[in-house]
């Protein structure tokens, strides 16, 4: 079997509001083969930069683009194929949407493998550990108590998640803010895990030191992302001040990224976003550095339902899963871009799909309709 093509399908929702929601967007990656076998990825990135790292003609030997470095390849090479695209995409590829590009793909590629053995892609790296997972409700921080109240009943009301997660929003403006919202979020949710993303918006490490001594009190199961990823000392700072879990992770990319955080940040539960750190491959990867230091991983998924097949693949395969993240933004995509999104059961767990590949099947009717490019 033989790659014919790489296509990226950017798809987008008719307005794209300047919030915190990746699901707004997305990049459709589709891997196609001379056996009429076609992988399905995602990325979570700006899908047009995306299209042209893919599409990119060659400048030279370090510099080509992913599909022309694909082109012809045998797509069950997974790894393989990982580190040449990394090697001969070097220039550009070492981080960010470099990586982001790659990760889609990747995904794609195991999607192509289980389809092509007829196994889902737990199978393919490493068996299953389980059938299900609990889920946690995230969602974007409203800026009122009315708000939050509303929020959760209607959430209550449709699914019983196993916590619930607020994020940017309304963060990050003042810290009597900041405390108030999460004082609001806990009463609302009762004694529900409850989790807080700051979405990196923290500067000052004082300030986040003062405020998450306020969250000591609410009992917060973990605190995500307070300041940018780059500022790995100051979460090592904070991890060794405060009782409150540390989360991060959906920024990076490849595993040097994440030794750093977990070995000098102190995070204690780690984040790898699918379509972001280097797909599913480097996932794997990065799930048994989590587990050799004793950290729980706890994939980001904010996005559509492809994020989440790729997910709950690698859930099945690790140890050391906790939860998954459940997008709960009521966009187009997020709930519709795969036919049979995934639902929570009467439990609050989402089934992992036994299906070949990672399991999902797109919905046509909502690519074409939403497609840009």
């Amino acid at each position: 079997m033989k790659i014919t093509d790489v296509e990226v399908v950017v798809v987008r929702q008719d307005e794209v509001k300047m919030i915190g929601d990746g699901s707004q967007d997305t990049a459709v990656i589709l891997v196609h083969t001379d056996e009429g076998i076609t992988g399905i990825g995602e990325v979570d990135s700006s899908p047009e930069v995306v299209k042209a790292i893919v599409e990119t003609p060659a400048s030279h030997d370090q510099c080509r683009g992913l599909k022309e470095i694909l082109i012809g390849e045998d797509p069950t090479n997974v790894e393989y194929l990982w580190h040449k695209m990394y090697h001969y995409s070097y220039y550009y590829t070492r981080r960010s949407v470099g990586i982001h590009a790659m990760s889609g793909i990747d995904i794609a590629l195991w999607d192509i493998t289980g389809k092509k053995y007829g196994l889902p892609v737990s199978k393919l790296i490493g068996g299953k550990f389980r059938d299900s997972i609990p889920a946690y409700c995230s969602v974007l921080m409203p800026e009122t108590k009315e708000e939050i109240d509303a929020l959760v009943a209607h959430h209550k009301a449709d699914c019983n998640y196993h916590g619930y997660k607020f994020g940017w929003g309304a963060l990050g403006q003042n810290e009597e803010k900041d405390v108030k919202l999460v004082e609001y979020c806990r009463e609302a949710v009762g004694d529900n895990r409850l989790m807080i993303d700051i979405g990196m918006r923290w500067t000052d490490y004082k300030y986040a030191l003062r405020v998450s001594k306020e969250y000591e009190k609410q009992k917060i199961y973990w605190l995500e992302e307070p300041f940018a990823p780059d500022r790995t000392p100051d979460f090592g700072r904070l991890a060794d001040n405060i009782s409150i879990s540390l989360a991060s992770g959906e920024e990076f990319g490849t595993m040097y990224e994440f030794q750093d955080m977990l070995d000098n940040g102190k995070v204690d539960i780690v984040q790898p976003d699918m379509s972001r750190c280097g797909g599913i491959t480097m996932a794997k990867k990065i799930a048994d550095m989590a587990y050799l230091r004793g950290k729980k991983l706890i994939p980001h998924a904010f996005k559509t339902g492809i994020l989440i097949g790729a997910t709950l693949q690698l859930i099945a395969a690790i140890p050391n899963a906790d939860m998954l993240e459940y997008c709960a933004q009521e966009t187009v995509l997020s709930k519709n871009l795969v036919k049979h999104h995934f639902k929570l059961d009467k439990d609050g767990n989402v089934t992992i799909p036994d299906l070949p590949g990672i399991g999902v099947e797109i919905n046509e009717e909502i690519l074409n309709k939403y497609r840009r490019a």
